[in-house]
């Protein structure tokens, strides 16, 4: 198989999975879905569910791409918050964008239990304040949330969230009982598998190589073809140049992941009392969480254009130990990255590529839960119940300036900026 294995933490203690073989021939289905991740998944499910004939599509391996590599945290609303989506769309789109965005923790815990999947699910996400800006903001953050109906952030002063934080780096903070986080790459299989469950179709191993539209539309693969009345395309930063007018208004970038050998129970108590997922206010986020052995999953740093940095160590340890100096002895036993897709405006991006072939794209670092909330939307909408996938529409879609030869140079220049914002506490 042409695709790499991932050297992750999560690709090492994953459940185990049938086989799932290369499409060879000729199918028909109501729905082709491109990308067997979480969107294509999620997007899948729901179908199955309500009675469709789905088969996926997948490059590599279930979960191969962002959806089994990330850092595994349940965090709501989008990448830019509700407050940027209320300036950039319709009046009348914005309540059902706000309703769903704390829609996709739900989906994961109701898809957890309703088809006993074991990925490992802990509640409670904790957003650290590094300045009193960040804290400031966090406080307005609490009161557009409840403006719109979630009333479960909890603003943590600087006594509160050493409670729950081992580290004095942080003057304060919030808790989102709602938030959490799961092995993603054990979610992504035992989704999979209650999909499989309902009688839907996985192929592994099949690139898509074309997809014709028509009705139906055509889904080419090197050994085969699907005909479908709809087609999902969810291949976000791994669908490549398959469709180059999606290309244009997204950018694939890395992000970093370490993990560190088994804490001493102890230490690991210490650094994170409560099991909560901890991510920091700054532009270039940390984040980090415990996995279930106790190990510190520790992730962050941007790579724009998604090339594979050759030493992640260098690029991540020194975040932690700034964190966590303690850790200083502690081996790291698996480094990773992993690509996730960029938009100008940091806002997800669904549509249309002809009436019967939808995409969703672009979750810009808030993929877990996004994924869920445009599964539904997208098996809705291909069910005649479009009112969820067109708000999502109407959000703006803009090219990255440049094209391809300058968008990394002046996306890299933009996180310059904020970074430096971040440094002098702006």
């Amino acid at each position: 198989m042409p695709f790499a294995s991932v050297p992750s933490l999560y690709a090492a203690t994953a459940h185990r999975a049938p086989p799932r073989p290369p499409l060879n021939g000729e199918v028909r289905a109501d729905v082709c879905v491109v990308g067997a991740g979480f969107t294509g998944l999620s997007t899948a499910l729901f179908l199955a569910e309500a009675g469709f004939r789905v088969t996926v599509l997948e490059a590599a391996t279930v979960g191969w791409g962002a959806s089994g590599r990330n850092g595994g945290q349940i965090v709501n609303s989008y990448s830019r918050d509700l407050d940027v989506i209320e300036r950039q769309t319709r009046p009348d789109s914005v309540a059902l964008l706000a309703k769903m965005a704390f829609e996709g923790g739900r989906i994961i815990r109701q898809r957890v239990s309703d088809y006993h999947i074991d990925c490992d699910l802990k509640d409670g996400g904790i957003f650290a304040a590094l300045t009193s800006s960040q804290l400031r903001h966090l406080e307005a953050q609490q009161t557009l949330w409840r403006r719109f109906g979630h009333d479960s952030l909890e603003l943590l002063d600087t006594a509160a969230i050493r409670t729950r934080v081992g580290s004095d780096r942080y003057p304060g903070g919030a808790l989102d009982r709602t938030g959490g986080h799961i092995h993603p790459l054990n979610l992504a299989l035992g989704e999979a598998a209650a999909f499989e469950s309902r009688g839907g179709v996985i192929h592994e191993s099949s690139p898509v190589i074309e997809i014709r539209p028509g009705e139906p539309a055509t889904v080419l693969t090197a050994s085969g073809q699907v005909s479908a009345d709809f087609v999902v395309v969810a291949g976000n930063a791994y669908l490549g140049g398959l469709v180059p007018q999606l290309g244009a208004k997204s950018m694939p970038c890395g992000s970093q992941i370490i993990a560190t050998e088994p804490l001493d129970a102890d230490l690991a108590e210490r650094l994170l009392p409560f099991d909560d997922c901890v991510e920091d206010c700054n532009y270039l986020l940390d984040y980090y969480r415990l996995s279930a052995d106790k190990r510190l999953i520790y992730g962050g740093g941007v790579v724009y254009g998604a090339r594979d940095p050759a030493d992640i160590d260098r690029i991540i340890r020194p975040r932690m130990l700034r964190t966590f100096p303690e850790l200083a002895g502690v081996s790291i036993d698996y480094r990773w990255t992993g690509n996730f897709l960029l938009t100008l405006s940091r806002l997800p991006q669904l549509g249309r590529l002809a009436p019967n072939i939808l995409y969703s794209q672009g979750c810009s670092g808030h993929g877990v839960t996004f994924t869920h909330v445009a599964g539904r939307a997208l098996a809705l909408a291909i069910q005649g119940q479009s009112d969820r996938f067109d708000a999502f529409a109407s959000l703006p879609h803009y090219p990255f300036p440049g094209g391809r030869l300058l968008r990394v140079p002046l996306t890299a220049l933009g996180a310059w900026y904020y970074g430096l914002r971040d440094r002098l506490g702006i």
